[in-house]
C-alpha cells in the first residue's frame, strides 16, 4: 500500500450548525446520509477493498453508507478518532473565541502542543493516527485502503488542507515513514 485514500466524514448534525465536535458523537445530518451515498458512487472505481474508520458515529455511518454501494468491508478503528477537544466540544467557533482568547490564538496559529479545551495536543493525535497508519500498511499491503476519518486528522496527515464533508484525497504513505513529527506547514492550523 503506497497510497492511502483518505476521506473527511460526511456532514454531522453538528456539522450543519457550526458546532465544534472533537470526540463528540453526533450521527449524521440528512445531507450527511446523502453525500455519503454519493461518496459511495464516487468510489466505484476506485477497486478498494475496505474502508477503515474512525468509530466515531459520523465516519462510521459514512463508510458503512458508501461500502454498502461499493460491496465492501468495514472495519472500525478507534485510532482514527478527532481530535479530543476537551470542553471546546459543542461550541460555536465564535464562543470558543470569546471563552479562551489566548489558548484559540495558539490554536490557530498551529501550536502542536496546545490542549484544546484541555484535550488532548496536535502532537498526540498525529502520534496515534501515524500508528494507526502503519499498522494499516503492514495489515494491507496489497489491498487498495480507503480511511474515512475527520478534518483534524487529515489536518495532521497534510496541514492546512482544505477539504469539505465526504470529500477525499491521496496521501503518500513514505511520508509518515521515519517518524511521527509534522511534516512542514502549519500543523492543521484551523479546525
Amino acid at each position: 500500500m503506497d497510497t492511502l485514500l483518505c476521506i473527511r466524514h460526511a456532514q454531522s448534525t453538528m456539522n450543519a450548525v457550526g458546532l465544534w465536535q472533537g470526540q463528540a458523537n453526533p450521527p449524521l445530518s440528512e445531507e450527511g446520509r446523502e453525500q455519503a451515498q454519493a461518496l459511495g458512487d464516487r468510489l466505484a472505481g476506485e477497486s478498494l477493498s475496505v474502508l477503515v474508520a474512525s468509530d466515531l458515529q459520523r465516519a462510521r455511518e459514512t463508510a458503512e453508507i458508501a461500502a454498502r454501494r461499493l460491496g465492501i468491508a468495514t472495519r472500525l478503528e478507534p485510532g482514527l478518532r478527532e481530535l479530543d477537544v476537551g470542553e471546546w466540544s459543542g461550541l460555536a467557533r465564535d464562543e470558543i473565541a470569546r471563552r479562551w482568547p489566548e489558548d484559540f490564538a495558539r490554536f490557530r496559529a498551529g501550536d502542536l502542543d496546545l490542549r484544546a479545551g484541555g484535550g488532548e495536543t496536535r502532537r498526540e493525535l498525529r502520534t496515534r493516527v501515524v500508528a494507526v497508519l502503519r499498522s494499516l500498511r503492514h495489515s494491507y499491503r496489497v489491498a487498495q485502503v480507503a480511511v474515512v476519518t475527520h478534518l483534524g486528522v487529515l489536518r495532521t496527515l497534510a496541514p492546512g488542507i482544505q477539504i469539505m464533508n465526504a470529500e477525499c484525497f491521496r496521501l503518500d504513505m513514505a511520508t509518515l515513514e521515519g517518524s511521527s513529527s509534522f511534516p512542514p506547514g502549519d500543523g492543521g492550523a484551523a479546525q
